[in-house]
């Protein structure tokens, strides 16, 4: 499965902008992380197979939402209220056989290339 990541961008501080991830086939849970410049790369919110159970990082809680569409194998990120600190490269990631959300890198089989937020204060 190939995961392309897009809809990054530049907007400024309390702007909104949404992440589309587009899978090449069906795939099971997935998840969204993020790397900030010279930080290591961390979770932000994750989504079962079927869309009925999400979590989300304390830093995204309230102002992420996280959906995707399986007849259209996407998924989405919806940012809202952007802070200068959610400038990073987000990462959509897949799980191959897994269902139940994955918190952490490694749970992870697939990766999208990344897509750069820019929020300026």
């Amino acid at each position: 499965v190939q995961l392309q990541a897009s809809g990054g961008g530049l907007v400024q501080a309390g702007g909104s902008l949404r992440l589309s991830c587009a899978a090449s086939g069906p795939t099971l849970a997935m998840g969204w992380f993020r790397q900030a410049p010279g930080k290591e790369r961390e979770f932000v919110a994750a989504i079962t197979w079927s869309g009925g159970s999400t979590n989300y990082a304390d830093s995204v809680k309230g102002r992420f939402t996280i959906s995707r569409d399986n007849v259209k194998n996407t998924l989405y990120l919806q940012m809202n209220s952007l802070k200068p600190e959610d400038t990073a490269v987000y990462y959509c990631a897949a799980r191959r056989t897994q269902i139940r959300i994955g918190l952490v890198e490694n749970e992870y089989d697939y990766w999208g290339q990344g897509t750069l937020v820019t929020v300026s204060s």
